[in-house]
């Protein structure tokens, strides 16, 4: 048995997936300081560099991209993906890490990061919970706000994001959808989700591309 292996008939995570710039990180963030010993992050690899802010081994692991396609050949991932020339991917210690603890598991992936987790670790079996955007007008001003990105990089999120609603439109990918049409509305749904064990979120908008 593989690493990997090991720890999907060891758990159960909850997968948050969504485009970015849908308030996810804001969501989350709500959940964790209300519930500071219930959750917890696995916190990725990436091969891209840290924004300003942003602190090794808290945000990410931050490594270079042989190091990364090391641990992807000694199977150290439970799942990972390219994005934008840079690597992203949840480590099997990284989620090691967060049982130990005795906290929740919380993966933040993509769409590609989904894929890879029912395709090769269904044994995982986790909650797999998108977060939308109310449009992708909204979501274009939620990332120009940010004052972070380029005109390129703004045109690949949003055909990623495009990408992902598409997938996300498809029977059976998500078990749930929670529309961050308003932060309060949108965290009462998913806390209600995660924490309550309710089975009942939002319907996926529809979107013209």
């Amino acid at each position: 048995m593989s690493a990997a292996a090991a720890v999907a008939s060891a758990i159960r995570p909850i997968v948050i997936c969504g485009p970015s710039g849908t308030g996810k990180s804001t969501l989350l963030k709500k959940l964790f300081t209300e519930y500071p010993d219930k959750f917890a992050f696995s916190i990725s690899h990436t091969t891209r560099a840290p924004r300003p802010g942003e602190q090794p081994g808290v945000s990410y692991h931050f490594t270079s991209r042989e190091s990364f396609l090391d641990l992807v050949k000694a199977e150290g991932f439970i799942e990972h993906a390219e994005f934008s020339g840079n690597l992203y991917g949840s480590s099997v210690q990284s989620v090691n890490d967060v049982t130990r603890s005795g906290k929740m598991c919380i993966l933040d992936i993509d769409t590609q990061g989904v894929k890879l987790i029912k395709k090769n670790h269904p044994s995982l079996n986790p909650l797999y919970i998108f977060i939308s955007p109310p449009s992708i007008a909204s979501l274009k001003t939620r990332l120009t706000g940010r004052g972070t990105e380029t005109e390129s990089s703004m045109n690949s999120r949003l055909q990623a994001a495009i990408g992902e609603l598409e997938y996300a439109k498809q029977p059976g990918s998500f078990d749930l959808v929670v529309v961050n049409d308003g932060l309060e509305r949108a965290y009462g749904v998913l806390k209600g989700v995660i924490v309550e064990g309710k089975r009942e979120g939002d319907e996926l908008p529809k979107f013209e591309n």
